[in-house]
């Protein structure tokens, strides 16, 4: 456009006088510097604006049977979707493994813990997997299925009480896992038998439905602290010339043997789902990169170099703003945005955390301010109907997140960092 001007009024000036040709033109210049000057000053506005015109953005929610209820019911399942659809999202990730029961009726699940489905009587004589996938793809919704619980079962779950081989422990032979005030416990991500049922659940899904994706989070890992049941130490010693594990959960080199462990399976799950149906992604929702190998021995930032991740979602529930935006620009986040489509999963509330729309749309715009992929929110319950403001103030505030369509970001269809 400067360059325009310039031409411009070099043709405006060969029509003056020779004598002040030469002063006009140095003039004008000036002065259309000091004009390019301050338009350029604004890029960073116009590419950060949240209403910008966008080719692809990830808007996606989680929906599960945890302080939910919108998947117990077919007419309140499809009013959901119709929902998101109307306030332009364009994915969801419905869960498919919680409790220690399959939320599709399973031929797996059947033969291994002797019940094809969750018994819930919202489930019954339903395949909401299906329903979700029918109904989602008439509306244009992208359906990711999550395996929620990953290797993590309730403690008194029927799969705890037919497989206690399957379980893992810490050193002092103490199985349970405390999340919150429920007794968990883990199947044991290293033993053949468990591997095999988890991939036998994954695949099962991939072959007998459409579905675009499947979804893994840290529960994909094991806590760090788990590890020592007899299985894993008599591996671990057969690879280490019978030298126990170190006593210290934490130690660095029993921390790396056992991650390295978790990312040789997820390699073979990543091998599995593509020999299955080539085009469905691997998604993979965990938190920050320190804490999900430190705490959960998932370490995703491998994965991701090794290119076993096809859409990453991290998860940033942080309230404070400054934190937020510390996770945001870690080296491994910026690494990964440059590879595939990186979102962040935002909180937008829980059963007992009211977080208000403003904090919901300063995060989003931080977000788009850094060039992500997009953003997913947990959970759908809270989006406008478990919160402390009212459902119409809520599906205000997120039509002005989203106030028109967009694709969703998908690596295998060409998208572009």
């Amino acid at each position: 456009m400067v360059k325009k001007l310039v031409k411009w009024c070099k043709k405006l000036l060969s029509h003056e006088a020779p004598a002040i040709k030469q002063q006009a033109f140095f003039a004008l210049l000036v002065a259309l510097s000091m004009v390019a000057a301050v338009l350029l000053s604004f890029p960073s506005y116009a590419q950060n604006t949240p209403n910008r015109p966008q080719r692809s953005e990830l808007r996606g929610a989680w929906l599960t049977n945890i302080d939910s209820d919108v998947l117990f019911e077919r007419n309140r399942l499809q009013g959901a979707l119709q929902s998101l659809k109307s306030l332009n999202f364009n994915t969801v990730y419905p869960t498919v493994w919680n409790w220690g029961w399959t939320l599709y009726p399973s031929k797996v699940a059947q033969r291994v813990i002797g019940r094809s489905l969750d018994p819930a009587p919202g489930l019954q004589r339903r395949d909401i997997l299906k329903e979700i996938v029918t109904v989602g793809h008439q509306k244009g919704l992208t359906v990711i299925p999550w395996f929620e619980f990953g290797f993590m079962a309730p403690a008194d779950s029927q799969l705890a009480k037919n497989r206690p081989q399957w379980l893992t422990s810490r050193r002092d032979g103490n199985k349970i896992w405390k999340e919150g005030t429920h007794n968990r416990v883990w199947l044991n991500p290293f033993h053949p038998e468990v591997q095999q049922f988890t991939q036998d659940l994954i695949v099962e899904i991939v072959r007998n439905y459409d579905v675009d994706g499947i979804q893994f989070d840290d529960h994909f890992g094991l806590p760090a602290e788990l590890g020592y049941d007899a299985y894993t130490v008599a591996l671990y010693k057969k690879e280490h010339r019978g030298q126990a594990p170190s006593t210290n959960a934490q130690d660095p080199e029993w921390v790396r043997w056992r991650a390295n462990k978790i990312t040789d399976y997820m390699k073979r799950v990543f091998k599995a789902i593509k020999a299955t149906k080539r085009n469905c992604l691997v998604s993979v929702a965990p938190n920050p990169q320190r804490f999900s190998y430190e705490s959960f021995l998932a370490d995703w930032e491998k994965w991701e170099r090794m290119g076993l991740i096809e859409e990453l979602v991290l998860q940033i529930y942080r309230d404070d703003m400054n934190v937020f935006i510390q996770e945001l620009e870690s080296p491994e986040v910026k690494a990964a945005q440059s590879h595939i489509p990186v979102s962040v999963g935002i909180m937008s509330g829980l059963k007992g955390k009211f977080v208000p729309m403003q904090q919901i749309q300063t995060q989003v715009q931080k977000v788009r301010e850094r060039n992500f992929a997009g953003v997913s929110f947990f959970f759908y319950e809270t989006l406008w109907n478990v919160t402390g403001e009212t459902p119409q103030q809520r599906q205000s505030g997120l039509l002005k997140i989203f106030p028109t369509p967009v694709a969703y970001p998908n690596l295998l269809a060409g998208w572009k960092p």
